[in-house]
């Protein structure tokens, strides 16, 4: 065999296993997209975006020295969720050292009480849904199988009071959930072939001004 009849066939070698790798070892991969979307959107639907990371009680004495957490419930004073108390709530009393707030009329209606611990809870300003799917590790989506998804979200249901201004300025996560699509990840298992998925936890990525990354 001459050197020219070597190479054709070394070439036509190449294409045949080439193709038998496509043929055999090259599966499309399915589009995770709907179900992961789904499911976020489920577990959003039970976990409303709120002002705070964790419950707060309420009535609250703050501490005057403490000038974020006093600008945050003045901001709700202005916004009629939250009432100033004490002997004299009608003026401001430079002798005293803390703040008084209880809730509001306006703010019971919507105040999201914990049902595990009596006196705390939540002002919660609408629902976080899926606007796209970035990216997720892969899997062949057997039971128990997790994956890695990122993606960005919106809030929809927002309240007057949570476009507000003078709110959005001292609650950093508020403005931006309200202000554009914001990037999350989360880590969701496989229920099984046909069965869904469902989110084991969730990362919030960082805002500027909150103090870190948040994970449910």
């Amino acid at each position: 065999m001459n050197a020219r009849s070597i190479v054709v066939a070394r070439g036509t070698t190449v294409l045949c296993v080439a193709a038998i790798l496509l043929a055999t070892g090259c599966k499309k991969m399915p589009n995770r997209k709907p179900g992961l979307t789904a499911a976020i959107n489920a577990y959003y639907s039970t976990h409303p975006a709120c002002l705070w990371t964790a419950p707060v009680q309420l009535p609250a004495q703050v501490n005057k020295s403490d000038a974020n957490k006093t600008a945050e419930y003045n901001a709700l004073v202005d916004q009629g969720l939250l009432v100033r108390t004490g002997a004299d709530a009608s003026r401001v009393d430079e002798q005293e050292s803390v703040n008084r707030y209880d809730i509001s009329d306006k703010g019971r209606s919507v105040w999201t009480a914990d049902a595990q611990r009596p006196g705390y809870g939540n002002f919660c300003y609408g629902h976080r849904d899926v606007s796209s799917i970035d990216s997720w590790t892969p899997t062949d989506g057997s039971r128990g199988s997790t994956s890695v998804v990122d993606y960005h979200y919106t809030v929809k249901g927002a309240p007057a009071w949570a476009t507000a201004i003078a709110a959005q300025d001292v609650f950093p996560r508020l403005h931006a959930d309200l202000n554009g699509p914001q990037a999350d990840q989360a880590v969701l298992m496989s229920n099984g072939p046909g069965h869904g998925w469902q989110v084991t936890s969730v990362r919030q990525m960082q805002v500027p001004g909150t103090g870190g990354d948040a994970s449910d």
